[in-house]
């Protein structure tokens, strides 16, 4: 079985106050060339179909046409809710949408819903997982010990096995942040890494199909994968190279998991993300901007010392999508030094550990080693 893996369509998103709707419609359309030329079995969309919870018209008109679209090709749509949506206005639908083989997550009722698809090997069940937070899983077992987002997540998935069939293959469409994923600055976090989810949650699933992360990458596994946004959503993201996931699923092994292959099948935008920098006369230059192509959206760091009258202005002329201008000389590294002193001089010694121990690790404490330092610190306080 083959099947696009996509997440992090974000539709209605802005771009420091830029409009990315025809940047979004164009990817679109192109996603859909792919899908006529490769013939996938199936489309997998893993959460933040939007970026609001409350999208305008204009958004979920984009939507539409592209679901539309798939249902034209006869391709199988398989969606879950991330947490940029509203889990009622993207299940509101699902029973029509159904017929139209267009399977969206139905809002968390304590129960992971599945699509079954056949190939040539047997049954393929598609877990429809949307994103969850620990205390909706509570409401839905409370007899459960659940402190964190891992716990969350293994408890729902501990019950979706025990009602498995085991002959069948099983893919599982998630949105949470896994444990060592690199993000970007596009993404929302929650301080200290607690939405952290360990890949052990999801061992026996021949592959997990996540959203959330936008860069594309593998989170431990081959067979546990991040498809990344279809476009840039950051400048920080500006040198990755976006693509469609493409998974072909095969025959069960002997180990009981299923061949797997993963094929990035790449992605080019309408308007590229671009940085630069240096003097506003190198950037003026005609032989400096003369290769570009002008009408890409523009990061642009001055080198100069003293500030250019009307710089944002006049450099649009050269730049028409300058989206942001900042300047990197003596003067800002010195505010920016003296910024980073006050701000350590009023941070707390829970934040000043934290960053110690990422420092030294190379990752965030988790939950129960978050228990130890407020333990430790509040003894200190005692015995002072």
């Amino acid at each position: 079985m083959r099947f696009f893996h996509l997440s992090d369509l974000h539709l209605g998103k802005r771009l420091h106050e830029y409009s990315l709707r025809e940047d979004q419609a164009d990817i679109l359309e192109k996603i859909l060339e792919a899908v006529r030329r490769e013939r996938p079995d199936a489309v997998l969309l893993s959460g933040d179909l939007y970026d609001k919870t409350m999208p305008s018209a204009e958004s979920v008109q984009l939507l539409n046409l592209f679901l539309e679209a798939l249902a034209a090709e006869h391709c199988p749509v398989l969606a879950i809710y991330g947490n940029h949506d509203s889990p009622e206005r993207t299940a509101y639908g699902g029973g029509l949408f159904r017929k139209a083989r267009i399977y969206v997550s139905p809002v968390f009722d304590g129960i992971v819903r599945y699509v079954t698809l056949e190939d040539s090997f047997g049954a393929v069940d598609f877990y429809l997982l949307p994103f969850l937070k620990p205390a909706t899983v509570r409401s839905f077992f409370p007899d459960a010990a659940i402190e964190s987002y891992t716990d969350a997540v293994r408890t729902v998935l501990e019950a979706t096995r025990r009602t498995a069939d085991p002959t069948h293959r099983k893919v599982l469409l998630a949105h949470q942040f896994v444990t060592g994923a690199l993000r970007s600055d596009s993404e929302e976090t929650v301080v200290g890494g607690l939405d952290n989810v360990d890949a052990s949650v999801f061992e026996g699933f021949d592959y997990v199909a996540l959203g959330h992360i936008h860069r594309p990458q593998n989170a431990g596994s081959e067979r546990i994968r991040y498809s990344g946004s279809p476009l840039k959503y950051s400048f920080s993201e500006a040198e990755q190279e976006k693509s469609i996931s493409l998974v072909t699923l095969g025959e069960q092994q002997a180990d009981g998991m299923a061949a797997l292959k993963v094929e990035e099948l790449p992605l080019t935008p309408l308007h590229e993300l671009r940085c630069l920098r240096g003097s506003y006369e190198e950037l003026t230059a005609r032989s400096f901007y003369a290769p570009l192509s002008l009408e890409d959206y523009y990061r642009i760091t001055l080198t100069d010392e003293s500030d250019v009258p009307g710089a944002l202005q006049r450099l649009r002329t050269i730049y028409h999508n300058l989206m942001e201008l900042a300047y990197d000389n003596r003067r800002t590294r010195t505010r920016m030094a003296l910024g980073q002193q006050s701000r350590a001089e009023s941070r707390t010694p829970e934040e000043l550990f934290a960053d110690f121990f990422r420092g030294q690790n190379g990752r965030e404490m988790n939950p129960l080693e978050q228990k130890m330092l407020a333990q430790a610190l509040a003894e200190r306080e005692v015995d002072a």
